[in-house]
């Protein structure tokens, strides 16, 4: 049976790139959601930035609170829904983190209890003030804070997974208690799926708030090792949305690809186009998707330094609030929002520990064995290994046939391929 999915934009505003809190301009925000709306989407994904409106623990900045809640109502004016990101956190290589959690005050991120009682009242608090809006999705706790929690970071704030599981049930508790009944989630950058010393797990992305998150993004060895048109490279977020449907407890957990870009010159942009249309196809053939949410809105201005030189390309307008190619691929996948995928009845064995995560990451095993199985026209799902013989759990998802990594690798392809 068809089933409805979301289309949106993770919103980038054209002026001051996120500074634009500190100068707020509502006619420039309205005039940046006139372009959005004018491609057929249907939300935003909003990011205050944590230390502006909450530059003391105990102050959080009604003044702040307010041009947030006049852009959620300048938003709805337009037929959009929005999401917000409460902490921000990380945001296009830059942090953002108060200054009473750094240097002379410097705490531990997840596991301090003045700074987690401070992150929940924040959370709260901005949850609160939407709570009444009906364009108001829900929050997402955080852009990828589990950047924060391990390498590469120069200066983490580590902690152990049991102290993670602690950390997002306070905050996903507190946007509860703030909007209740909303879509209130958390998402992690990839390493939550693919490094294995990362206190952030698959299970948590798979089992806390009310949908599961991936974010795709191909800079990550796939598109540097398979090129821009290869089957990894165009089918690696259906593989992260699949493959977190391995540790989902519910057998239709909804999974939302809450972000996705074309990063130059991995992919150029004459062929950003291209690589749209196909991600997206891609990714509306697995079976449980909320919505696809592109990064970005708009481009980075030129005016503003020192960002890696992909963030100033990435929108899909230009900084002048033209569309490029790309949004019109994606405007058009949006024009159609329903969509009918097959079950996917073979899956691939996916391990369970966490610690053996690497396998998953481009160059492991399991990541080489499900695209050999896509290219050959199998259509993978996961699952993980210590549920691989569970009938009732494989028939729930309508899985007929599991297959290991080993197995696929050491097969011969269908046409004699190597």
């Amino acid at each position: 049976m068809p089933s409805s999915v979301r289309f949106g934009v993770n919103y980038t505003p054209s002026e001051g790139w996120f500074h634009h809190w500190l100068d707020f301009d509502l006619d420039s925000v309205r005039a940046d959601l006139d372009s959005i709306a004018a491609l057929g989407l249907d939300h935003i994904r909003v990011f205050p930035l944590w230390p502006y409106f909450q530059p003391n623990r105990t102050l959080i900045r009604p003044r702040a609170v307010e041009q947030l809640v006049a852009l959620a109502d300048a938003a709805a004016e337009r037929g959009l829904d929005v999401n917000v990101d409460g902490l921000q956190g990380h945001l296009s290589s830059f942090d953002f983190l108060p200054a009473w959690t750094r240097t002379w005050h410097r705490r531990n991120l997840f596991t301090d209890p003045d700074v987690v009682d401070g992150q929940a009242a924040y959370l709260r608090t901005l949850a609160a003030a939407l709570a009444d809006r009906p364009n108001f999705i829900g929050m997402t706790v955080g852009n990828e804070v589990n950047q924060f929690s391990a390498g590469p970071h120069p200066d983490p704030d580590r902690a152990a997974p049991e102290q993670i599981d602690a950390w997002l049930e306070r905050m996903l508790a507190a946007c509860e208690e703030g909007a209740p009944g909303r879509l209130h989630l958390h998402a992690e950058y990839d390493a939550t799926w693919y490094q294995h010393d990362q206190p952030f797990t698959p299970a948590q992305a798979a089992r806390l708030g009310e949908v599961t998150a991936v974010h795709s993004w191909v800079f990550n060895g796939t598109a540097q090792r398979h090129g821009r048109t290869s089957v990894p490279t165009e089918h690696h977020a259906a593989y992260l949305v699949e493959l977190s449907k391995a540790w989902a407890d519910a057998p239709h957990r909804p999974v939302w690809l809450q972000e996705v870009g074309a990063p130059a010159p991995l992919i150029p942009a004459e062929h950003a186009a291209a690589f749209t249309e196909a991600t997206v196809a891609n990714v509306l053939d697995c079976p449980d998707l909320w919505g696809v949410t592109w990064w970005c809105s708009h481009d980075v201005s030129r005016d503003l330094a020192d960002f890696p030189e992909l963030e100033y390309g990435l929108g899909l307008m230009t900084n002048d609030r033209r569309p490029k190619d790309l949004a019109h691929a994606l405007a058009g996948a949006a024009r159609d929002s329903t969509y009918a995928p097959a079950p996917r009845t073979t899956a691939l064995a996916v391990p369970a520990d966490p610690a053996r995560r690497s396998a998953l990451a481009p160059g492991g095993a399991v990541y080489d064995a499900f695209f050999r199985l896509t290219a050959d026209g199998a259509r993978p799902a996961a699952v993980l290994d210590v549920r691989a013989e569970d009938a009732g759990h494989l028939r729930s998802r309508g899985i007929t046939e599991v297959v290991t990594a080993e197995q696929v690798l050491h097969a011969p392809a269908p046409d004699g391929r190597e």
